[in-house]
Order: C-alpha cells, then sequence, then structure tokens
C-alpha cells in the first residue's frame, strides 16, 4: 500500500489519489477562512493565528490582492499560497498588457486551478496544500466569489468556507444567508464575521476582514472597525435571548 501512498501519479486500487488527499487534509488543518458575495460587495474574512510578541504582524497575511479587481484569501499552507500568487498576480498582469482588458474572476480562477492540477500528475511534484477563496468583480460591473481545492476544481459561491471547521461555517452560512442582509456591505461584513465567530479560537482581535467593491480599491478593516461590528453582533444575540426568555 504504500506506493500508492507515496506517489502522486498512481490510483490506489479503491481510486483515490492519495497525496491529493493529504493536501486537502492540510487544507482542513489551516486557518478558517470565508467569503460572501454581496449585490456590490465582496468580504473575505480569515481567522489568523497568534502573532508572536515580537513578530511583525504584517508579514502574516492570510488574505492578498491578485489584481486592482481581485482579492484572493487561503487556507492551507502559506508557503505553497506565496508561490500560487505570485504565479497568479504575473497572470493578471500579463493578461493585461496582451490584451489591454483585465482578467474576469472565471478566468482566474481557472488558470489556478489548472496550475493545481498540473501538480496531481507529475513526478518529483506534489499537491498544493491550500485552499483558495477568490472574489472581485469583473469588468462589467458583476460580483463573484470562487473557489479552488488542491485536486484543481473550482465551483462558483453565494458564500462559503474553508479550512478548519469549514463544515460548522458552511452549515451557518447556508442557515443565515439571504440575498436582502447581504444587499449592502454592512450586512455582508456582519455575516462573515458572524461566521467566523462561530468557530473562532482566539476571539475578534485575530481576524482578518477585506472588502472589495465595485470600481473601489481593496479596503482591509481594521481592529476598531471589527470591534465594532463585533459589539452590534453580540448585541442583537443579547436581544434573542431576552425574547427567547421572554417567550416561555
Amino acid at each position: 500500500m504504500s506506493r500508492y501512498d507515496r506517489a502522486v501519479t498512481i490510483f490506489s486500487p479503491d481510486g483515490h489519489l492519495l497525496q491529493v488527499e493529504y493536501a486537502q487534509e492540510a487544507v482542513r488543518k489551516g486557518s478558517t477562512a470565508v467569503g460572501v458575495r454581496g449585490a456590490n460587495c465582496v468580504v473575505l474574512g480569515v481567522e489568523k493565528r497568534s502573532v508572536a510578541q515580537l513578530q511583525e504582524e504584517r508579514t502574516v497575511r492570510k488574505i492578498c490582492a491578485l489584481d486592482d479587481h481581485v482579492v484572493m484569501a487561503f487556507a492551507g499552507l502559506t508557503a505553497d499560497a506565496r508561490v500560487l500568487i505570485n504565479r497568479a498576480q504575473v497572470e493578471c498582469q500579463s493578461h493585461k498588457l496582451n490584451v489591454e482588458d483585465p482578467v474576469t474572476l472565471e478566468y482566474i480562477t481557472r488558470y489556478i486551478a489548472q496550475l493545481k492540477q498540473k501538480y496531481t500528475q507529475s513526478n518529483g511534484r506534489r499537491p498544493f496544500g491550500i485552499s483558495c477563496l477568490i472574489g472581485g468583480f469583473d469588468y462589467d460591473g458583476t460580483s463573484h466569489l470562487y473557489q479552488t481545492e488542491p485536486s484543481g476544481i473550482y465551483y462558483e459561491w453565494k458564500a462559503n468556507a474553508t479550512g478548519r471547521s469549514a463544515k460548522t461555517v458552511r452549515e451557518f452560512l447556508e442557515k443565515h444567508y439571504t440575498d436582502e442582509e447581504v444587499a449592502e456591505e454592512k450586512g455582508a461584513v456582519k455575516l462573515a464575521i458572524k461566521a467566523l465567530l462561530e468557530v473562532a479560537q482566539t476571539g475578534q482581535k485575530n481576524l482578518e476582514i477585506a472588502v472589495m467593491e465595485k470600481n473601489k480599491p481593496l479596503k482591509m478593516l481594521d481592529t476598531q472597525t471589527i470591534e465594532k461590528y463585533v459589539a452590534i453582533i453580540e448585541k442583537e444575540k443579547e436581544e434573542e435571548i431576552e425574547k427567547k426568555k421572554q417567550k416561555k
């Protein structure tokens, strides 16, 4: 069984590529990332791991801009993500130089997914151990949110999560997502923070939230802004508990 276990290009007898499954396990152990697509914005949020006291915080990033209109969050191995981000940024610039139009969200997602898939069938390489949430706007103004897996597949979502406890967060989003709530930026941001707080181990101080709006630069929310949203969410929870008590 060990030879199937070690080779990325050989199927196991039950039809699995075990190296790809190990890459997916690396994603499941990574920090939680969540994406919410609104009518006029795309919100990406991640739970950052605790930063060492003497470490420079700006060097620990799980969200990165690929182009003026494309932003990516990831869960999994940061070193693998850095390679993919560099390749994707170059592809965005190259596409704009050659075609004179910015990349569409599906184009750059397909490029990343194709690159990941190549690494599942090449000797001497291993799959990328990351899952990416890619959000932004096409030049016609429509918002998109895609996810890519280590195997090279990709899907478009209204809202989704990846990384540690992704199933719990996804179930929360399925239960609470409505087109009306995410019609405005505040609603989409609040839903993303709510979803992260469901599983966050380190609390609100280690949340990283990025907001991409149409024809506007990427906006990273500061700690004070995130704390205001958290205060609103906690107040709403308290009010719900009070209502339930009164009904009883």
